[in-house]
């Protein structure tokens, strides 16, 4: 059951120093005291979860016990009774905390920017306050944190979580601290999760509609784009209504990339077997050289245990795709991801000093896989598994006419095919030149005018 919250929502990201100063009317701050006592118990301390149920059930523990119980676990003088030392411990928030992968300009950014996405949409106002109890709490926590009822499960897997509206835990929005949380596409999107988990925070269930922000798998998009598909903004006006200015200025459904655009670009590209496949973003494309169409799909669709926003990407000599994203790769069989993975690209020979790796292509011919970035490339030696000495090197020397950082790289019938931004280039390894350039989408058998 969908429960309609009032218009006026509150989140907590921190809470500003407490004076101590004395009060100038105790009888206010008295009642003030009573009333956070009353919340903060009724917010942590009054739904708990039942192991021999699926539901919950709800603690009817008095006030001196819940008291007793909330000072035990700060450690504090456990008295039962509302002292200075727990008014104070209570005016801190509690699992409320920034997380150390991004500055806390960034995250505020974030969690502002996803709170828009939705009031837009909706009458709804969000006012982040300072201290007290908000409708939304929001943390970054890992495994098991405060009092919360659900485990996080370490890296990948659950980004975060939220609960329904409701009292006690219900509003908030907890973030799994063992990810990598970014403001772009490596790692995973703040933003993009943040505005998933409000949605269910306000109300929403999981989307069917694989372009909806509501749909289960994490898919990355550029935040210039608008998140929410039309089931999205269907789903939260059915529940708070439409805003009240013109229905005009609601954003627009976001697009795909338009695969003919004169200014297409890719993320990676790797052959498989036969056929070739582009990646940007949350979308690849599957090319087969005798066939003029180009499929296009999310890859959470052809893959749907990874992220999208791949960084590199290249097919090994076991018919093996490693899929690269930050200091993480994947090995990939088919549609399957292989155990073990995600590991880090160090486990390949790199040096500590290498956090990513820009574009990749692996040399059937003669078993070698050149790594590149920024302007140099590192080579791999398939068959011993290790890195070649004297590496790296600088790409140009290899690659006469290939002086720009590669964005990707591909071998389809003995020519390299180097990317970089809406431009290619066919390399012959054996004349060692640049035959041609091209377009980076001539591949898609796009018309130009």
């Amino acid at each position: 059951m969908r429960v309609k919250m009032k218009a006026l929502l509150l989140w907590l990201l921190t809470c500003t120093a407490v004076s101590s100063a004395l009060p100038i009317h105790p009888e206010k701050d008295n009642e003030e005291d009573a009333k956070l006592e009353q919340n903060y118990l009724n917010k942590f301390y009054a739904v708990e979860p039942d192991p021999n149920q699926l539901g919950w059930k709800i603690n009817a523990e008095s006030a001196t016990e819940k008291l007793q119980k909330m000072q035990q676990f700060f450690g504090l003088k456990v008295t039962g009774k509302l002292d200075n030392e727990t008014l104070e411990m209570m005016k801190k928030p509690r699992i409320v905390n920034y997380t150390p992968d991004m500055s806390k300009e960034d995250v505020d950014k974030a969690i502002e920017k996803a709170f828009k996405v939705w009031s837009v949409v909706t009458p709804l106002i969000f006012t982040r306050i300072h201290k007290g109890i908000a409708d939304i709490m929001i943390a970054f926590g890992i495994k098991a944190h405060g009092q919360c009822p659900r485990y996080f499960d370490g890296p990948l897997g659950v980004l975060a979580h939220a609960f329904p509206p409701g009292s006690g835990l219900g509003g908030d929005v907890h973030f799994d601290e063992d990810e990598d949380w970014t403001t772009g596409s490596a790692g995973f999107s703040l933003f993009l999760v943040a505005a998933h988990e409000f949605g269910h925070a306000l109300g929403l269930s999981h989307s069917k509609d694989q372009r909806a922000l509501m749909f289960p798998n994490y898919a990355y998009i550029s935040p210039s784009e608008f998140p929410l598909s039309p089931d999205d903004i269907n789903g939260i006006q059915s529940i708070y209504g439409s805003p009240p200015n013109a229905p005009d200025e609601r954003p627009t459904t976001p697009t795909s990339p338009k695969t003919c655009g004169s200014q297409m670009s890719f993320d990676a590209i790797t052959t498989l077997r036969r056929e070739i496949i582009f990646l940007k973003g949350r979308h690849l494309w599957r090319v087969y050289p005798d066939n003029s169409e180009a499929e296009r799909e999310l890859i959470s669709v052809f893959w749907p245990n990874l992220t999208p926003g791949i960084e590199a990407a290249y097919e090994n000599t076991k018919d093996q795709i490693l899929l690269f994203k930050g200091n993480k790769f994947w090995v990939i069989s088919g549609y399957r991801v292989l155990l073990g993975y995600p590991k880090n690209i160090n486990t390949l020979g790199f040096p500590k000093g290498v956090k990513k790796v820009d574009a990749a292509v692996c040399n059937k011919d003669t078993g070698k896989t050149d790594f590149f970035i920024g302007d140099k490339y590192w080579r791999f030696d398939e068959n011993s598994q290790s890195m070649e000495k004297g590496y790296p090197r600088l790409t140009v020397n290899e690659y006469p006419g290939i002086s720009q950082r590669v964005d990707a790289v591909f071998q389809q019938k003995g020519l390299f095919y180097f990317f970089h931004g809406s431009k290619q280039w066919e390399f012959d390894p054996i004349a060692k030149k640049v035959i041609r350039e091209m377009k980076s989408n001539s591949w898609f058998n796009c018309q130009y005018h």
